[in-house]
């Protein structure tokens, strides 16, 4: 019996826990229902902000990897793409219910806020979603890819990540990987405009080479803009107007869970420059990686993020653990809480990349504000060219 033959994925029907996920949004609403218990609405938050992160430390990494040999039949099994296939709908459902709920039932503000952030951590969900589908090569995945990304207003993501961030990944001059020294507040600021100017920008460019309008119904952008706009006048014309700021909050919401992802997986790591001017080739260690096993059923292999800049179109199925990488201390939703501690962040992440890098400052990508203090406080060699 050949090794691909004999190989059976131990985590298949794990990945079913990805359909579970646009309950969260229904749970605390029930649970509400049943106990008129305000604080019940919070649950969800609880679950995936602290709950998980507990689950991560409980459960062993995961570094299991598929043999070469069986990834080809791995990618072509059809139920792995069903499961993301069948995850758009109902997530789609579960933003609409909860932008219902807030404006269904009279609820105190606290109590409003624990929907908006739970309604948007499945847009968060979406956008990851979005993520794995947008990186497949069949029209299908990336027409849902476009639809999925709809729903927070985020559809400019299936450009500027594919075609914007994985070409700059780990250099200072792509907004979408965090420098050291820099908090997730200022990246932020940095991040989702200058998101939006690179893909404007890169699909303005390739239009231009067909000879077509930047503004015309061939422009990726704006065809998943199209459907945010039709998406939330439906919404508002259904519920009232007055329920768009709670559609916005909520979109915001999901696309800041995207920009700490995005914090998270590349901070401070930096491409060297070759002789000629360009970055090197980008390599499994210009990205953290984390294995643990909870978050990752949940996520869609996001978390092994190494693998995925090595090789963007592999399905998640297929990702693979590699030795000697950078590694977070948790999964994504427990590194979430420490980006938004800005002091423990640096605490625990400045002295894990200077391991990470082996103390070599050309392989850090600085803030330029903090650059010099940086450089002084950990004892790093005065700033030089770092072309090699």
């Amino acid at each position: 019996m050949s090794t691909a033959s004999a190989y059976r994925d131990r985590k298949r029907y794990a990945w079913l826990l990805s359909l579970v996920v646009p309950a969260l949004v229904g749970a605390g609403p029930a649970l509400y229902l049943w106990s008129g218990k305000v604080w019940h609405l919070w649950l969800p938050v609880i679950l995936v902000y602290v709950v998980v992160p507990i689950f991560d430390l409980i459960f062993a990494d995961d570094q299991s990897n598929p043999p070469e040999s069986a990834v080809p039949e791995l990618e072509n099994d059809r139920y792995y793409r069903y499961i993301t296939y069948a995850a758009v709908p109902l997530l789609w459902i579960a933003f609409t219910f909860g932008v219902w709920f807030v404006a269904k039932y009279s609820l105190p503000w606290y109590g409003v806020l624990a929907v908006i952030l739970t309604t948007g951590l499945v847009g968060g969900f979406g956008i990851n979603l979005g993520h794995e589908l947008g990186h497949k090569q069949t029209g299908l995945e990336r027409w849902l890819a476009k639809i999925i990304l709809a729903p927070t207003g985020y559809g400019h993501f299936y450009i500027e990540h594919n075609r914007g961030h994985h070409r700059d990944v780990a250099t200072p001059e792509d907004p979408a990987s965090a420098r050291m020294g820099e908090n997730i507040f200022a990246f932020l600021v940095r991040e989702m405009p200058g998101a939006l100017r690179r893909a404007w920008g890169l699909e303005r460019e390739r239009l231009a080479r067909l000879h077509t309008p930047a503004w015309s119904l061939k422009n990726e952008i704006v065809q998943p803009l199209l459907i945010t706009v039709v998406y939330w006048t439906v919404l508002c014309l259904w519920l009232g107007i007055g329920i768009l700021p709670i559609i916005l909050l909520a979109s915001f919401w999901a696309n800041f869970q995207l920009t700490t992802a995005n914090y998270i997986e590349h901070y401070g790591l930096r491409r060297r420059v070759l002789a000629n001017g360009r970055p090197e080739l980008c390599q499994p260690h210009h990205s953290w990686n984390s294995n643990h096993l909870f978050s990752n059923w949940a996520l869609f292999h996001l978390q092994r993020h190494s693998d995925h800049h090595a090789h963007p179109v592999r399905r998640y199925q297929s990702l693979r653990h590699f030795e000697e990488l950078p590694q977070l201390p948790s999964g994504y939703f427990g590194m979430y809480i420490f980006a938004y501690l800005p002091p423990l962040w640096f605490r625990v992440m400045d002295q894990k990349l200077l391991d990470a890098v082996g103390r070599d400052a050309s392989r850090i990508n600085f803030d330029p504000a903090r650059e010099v203090s940086l450089r002084k406080h950990y004892g790093l060699s005065p700033k030089e060219s770092c072309i090699s």
